[in-house]
């Protein structure tokens, strides 16, 4: 499950930053969607550290009276244009000085390799798996780590088009397996759509 929407009124690339919480739009989200996976098989809960992903998890947790565990796995991927402004035309990127960070987006240049997202983003998922054995787990991280594991998983290029990602505040993103194989990745929105060209991570 990607975070509900951040309270961020400066509109910057907040990252790891720490103090940013959900706005009280994004609180609604994570109800909705805890209402919307409400007599499911959950027994096991896990969020990034971050705070807006704990608070996304926790009315999760309180409807299958579960706590909610933390694994570092799930952040989200470091980037080095974090605390600035990126939106185009007035942010950063328009600036000189930053250019030479931007030399090669298939790895990406200006932030954690996609490789290495994957790779945690897979040993999260299956330690959460294992963790829920026979039943379902939800997992709350970010929208470039679950959009780099999905691609990763369907055997596409990790380097893609951020305006095109699949994953919307608050969507769920589900991977589906029997027993230990991977079988079918399923996509929803219970809190509705947003635009990945609008809303940032």
């Amino acid at each position: 499950m990607r975070h509900g929407e951040v309270h961020n009124p400066e509109g910057i690339l907040y990252g790891r930053l720490p103090g940013y919480r959900l706005s009280d739009r994004g609180e609604q989200q994570a109800k909705l969607v805890a209402e919307f996976l409400a007599g499911r098989d959950v027994v096991h809960v896990v969020a990034s550290p971050l705070q807006r992903a704990q608070q996304t998890a926790e009315p999760i947790g309180a409807t299958f009276q579960v706590d909610v565990a933390t694994d570092e796995r799930l952040i989200e991927s470091e980037n080095r244009f974090e605390g600035l402004k990126v939106s185009v035309g007035d942010g950063a990127l328009s600036s000189p000085k930053h250019w030479p960070k931007l030399w090669n987006p298939l790895r990406p240049s200006w932030g954690e390799p996609y490789l290495q997202i994957a790779h945690r983003m897979l040993g999260a998922a299956e330690r959460a798996r294992a963790a829920a054995a026979g039943h379902e787990a939800v997992c709350v991280s970010h929208q470039l780590p679950i959009w780099t594991l999905r691609r990763f998983l369907e055997g596409k290029p990790m380097w893609h088009d951020p305006r095109r990602r699949q994953c919307s505040l608050a969507s769920l993103t589900s991977l589906v397996f029997r027993g230990e194989e991977l079988v079918r990745i399923a996509y929803v929105e219970p809190a509705g759509a947003t635009d990945p060209k609008v809303t940032g991570a």
